[in-house]
């Protein structure tokens, strides 16, 4: 355990692992996994605004569910057609942990990779849900700033456009349509999520001889 520094005489915090941040540090790791999985692993750290050594890392850093997954994969073998490599940037922690757990069970790391991506799959659905909840309250959001700005062309009529609460009405549609604009560019790069097939992800254990 690291030992302790006392800081202002009552503020214990532990000093720093040399360990742990080397275990932080960026290496790069090859793959051979499906399209499906490298899909999804682009999919959510595409739509979530998150990196992928990120996601690898969240994902890897379960121990429990990783050796879970690695039980269920003892001695399976990868069918070896379909499949892509593909060079990852991911923590060495999560590296070391793959191959250790890999080993301990004789379990392919590439199948623990694509199991262990497969627990997105309940976020894929649910993000997938709010985007086309997304879809529909844009739809009102639209026919709300176009009736504001119906109300500003009516203030402009009856007070003028040099009137005080014509100047305030205009400033703030402005914003309302700087802001409808980021909304309706934040929903079409939700496509990317939108076309991807939850199914896809089952259908990976297809690829392993178990």
């Amino acid at each position: 355990m690291a030992g302790k520094k006392i800081l202002s005489g009552s503020i214990t915090l532990p000093h720093a692992s040399t360990s742990d941040l080397r275990g932080r540090q960026s290496v790069r790791a090859t793959f051979k996994l499906t399209e499906e999985c490298i899909g999804a692993i682009s999919v959510v750290a595409t739509h979530l605004g998150i990196k992928q050594k990120s996601l690898f890392d969240h994902l890897v850093d379960d121990m429990h569910s990783l050796t879970t997954i690695a039980r269920e994969l003892k001695n399976a073998k990868l069918r070896a057609e379909n499949r892509i490599q593909k060079t990852f940037v991911i923590s060495r922690k999560s590296l070391h942990s793959l191959d250790a757990v890999s080993r301990s069970h004789n379990a392919p790391r590439d199948a623990l990779v694509e199991f262990s991506v497969q627990r997105l799959l309940p976020i894929i659905i649910n993000e997938q849900k709010r985007h086309q909840a997304r879809k529909k309250m844009k739809q009102e959001i639209a026919e709300h700033l176009d009736a504001g700005l119906k109300l500003v062309a009516r203030i402009d009529d009856v007070l003028g456009p040099d009137d005080p609460v014509h100047a305030k009405i205009n400033a703030l549609m402005s914003n309302y349509h700087h802001t409808f604009a980021s909304i309706n560019e934040f929903i079409e790069r939700g496509k990317l999520i939108e076309d991807f097939d939850p199914e896809d992800l089952r259908r990976m254990i297809e690829n392993l001889e178990i």
